[in-house]
């Protein structure tokens, strides 16, 4: 009797697993296909996503404004404004009447608070280019004139 316990027992266990090898196959099947269609996707999103970033690159230096006077180079730093206004010795007004601006205006370039206006910026290329001399003379016919 034990004999064909056991061989029943074998017999079952083989059966069991050759059942579950079949099922667990197809299983094993479809999950590598999924992860290969996980990978796939993975690659396209970064593809995309690589797309995207370019776009918008492009598209935020296109809407960008290039300097305002190209031709001369100059570009616009408020804290280079501030540091040269500092280094002739002028207030916030005196720079203004100089530009053609107030003082506050010349406060809120400097703090970066505002952006001068494109017909303000060739005065402010114009005033890094003089020293302490030149501004006096200018602004005491500014003060001749007005």
């Amino acid at each position: 009797m034990p004999n064909i316990a056991s061989l029943l027992k074998t017999e079952t266990a083989r059966l069991a697993r050759k059942a579950v090898r079949a099922e667990t196959g197809a299983l094993k099947k479809a999950a590598a296909t999924y992860r290969s269609e996980i990978a796939a996707l993975k690659r396209r999103t970064d593809a995309l996503e690589r797309q995207v970033r370019q776009a918008q690159k492009a598209q935020h230096s296109a809407a960008s404004p290039e300097p305002d006077n190209e031709d001369s180079g100059f570009r616009f730093s408020p804290k280079g404004l501030a540091s040269h206004r500092k280094r002739l010795s002028l207030s916030a007004s005196d720079m203004g009447r100089l530009l053609g601006a107030s003082g506050q205006s010349v406060y809120k370039w400097e703090n970066g608070e505002a952006r001068p206006r494109a017909a303000n910026m060739p005065g402010i290329a114009a005033v890094r280019k003089l020293g302490r001399r030149d501004v006096a003379k200018i602004l005491a016919s500014l003060d001749a004139k007005g």
